[in-house]
């Protein structure tokens, strides 16, 4: 995938009835995006998934029924989609974004509204303070606009500042925002006419939280994950300690994405949080050329058409498999005796307790389901509680 050449699309497009099924899933209670990619390869397809919910949550040891979302939900949300203007790509259909769907964890469907040829074109991450210097802002639109003349789709998170500025100087040449509510609920409220020419131009609007959804604090985490996984390297540009930029890095780092950051001032506080990712092995960053340069290697087409998914990939399947076997009790209770509130590798579980891979997983499954499983990623999991 060249950046001034053509992008190529691949994959196979949802029937109205599976993205409705899959749109069901993915909103129904503690079904994330491992959770339901888990489900699917079980079941699969979403629709035997669904049923196979209020089960699965009663036999990982369920207080109350789980809630399921219905057709009726699912509908809704298409409408409020069709009406804004957007629509629901699923994780293995044209549109979805290659790079992203390479990451641990990601949303199976995404809202977007805009210009979807911006999902498939490579990317580059630019994010940082929300409250940045003149000359902060002045660099980060510099690498966007030399960027976006590379070839590059610029994607942040329609924050104020650092990511204004990245967003407005690549309008023309096409950028990616990231919310952390709804499609139809933007944040900062002073950002909503960006995001309206964002959509409208050369660029797209993306979100995995439902319509009508307001963006809380512990939403943006999700948002800076979302800009890490569509871009090949992100650009920290005046991030302060504990700052989301960092979260966005840490984010870059562990999908094996570069992490550029701006040197800046040890007196400005704006500036701790980069210049600590320098320390760290982030790639010092003084001029645009550094990141063009750093990113032309990972512009290939075939980047990630010849990269090996280790897990299989969500798919919904042409004929149904026949029905898992139910594991006993004694199964079940060995499981949650071998796990504790230190996360654990699922393959060291296997082994631990001498259950077979699909006897396991089911059982993490219905664990998950009940509110009682902590997955961290990395085919890490904890237990939350034991009644």
């Amino acid at each position: 995938m060249m950046p001034n050449g053509s992008a190529r699309r691949t994959g196979t497009a949802l029937t109205e009835r599976q993205k409705i099924a899959w749109l069901r899933l993915i909103r129904s209670d503690n079904v994330g995006p491992a959770t339901f990619r888990d489900l699917v390869n079980h079941f699969g397809s979403a629709e035997a998934a669904l049923e196979a919910l209020p089960e699965l949550s009663r036999r990982g040891g369920a207080g109350r029924t789980i809630r399921v979302a219905s057709v009726d939900d699912a509908e809704r949300e298409l409408e409020a989609a069709h009406r804004f203007g957007a629509v629901f790509v699923g994780i293995g259909e044209p549109d979805y974004p290659p790079a992203l769907k390479e990451i641990d964890g990601a949303p199976p469907l995404l809202a977007v509204k805009g210009d979807l040829k911006a999902a498939i074109r490579p990317s580059l991450g630019i994010v940082g303070s929300r409250n940045a210097s003149i000359s902060g802002a002045k660099f980060a639109a510099m690498i966007a606009r030399e960027a976006g003349a590379a070839g590059y789709v610029i994607s942040s998170g329609l924050a104020r500042g650092i990511d204004t500025a990245a967003h407005r100087a690549s309008l023309q040449t096409g950028t990616i925002a990231a919310l952390g509510g709804g499609l139809d609920r933007p944040y900062p409220p002073e950002n909503v006419g960006l995001l309206q020419e964002i959509t409208s131009g050369a660029g797209l609007a993306i979100s995995e939280m439902p319509f009508g959804w307001e963006p809380r604090a512990r939403d943006f985490p999700r948002r800076n994950r979302l800009i890490a996984g569509v871009s090949l390297g992100v650009a920290i540009i005046e991030a302060a300690n504990r700052s989301g930029s960092l979260i966005t890095a840490r984010c870059a780092a562990d999908f094996g994405r570069l992490v550029f950051a701006v040197p800046g001032s040890p007196l400005d506080p704006r500036c701790h949080g980069t210049n600590d990712l320098l320390k760290q092995g982030a790639t010092v960053t003084t001029s645009p050329a550094d990141v063009i340069e750093a990113l032309a290697p990972l512009s290939r087409d075939d980047l990630f058409s010849r990269l090996e998914i280790k897990e299989p990939a969500v798919e919904e399947m042409r004929f149904p498999r026949p029905a898992p076997a139910t594991p006993g009790d004694g199964d079940r209770a060995r499981i949650v005796e071998a796990l504790g509130p230190t996360p654990v590798e699922i393959d060291d579980v296997i082994r631990h307790t001498g259950l077979s891979a699909s006897e396991v997983h089911l059982i993490l499954l219905e664990l998950d389901l009940a509110g009682q499983l902590c997955r961290h990623g990395a085919n890490l999991v904890s237990l939350i509680s034991i009644e």
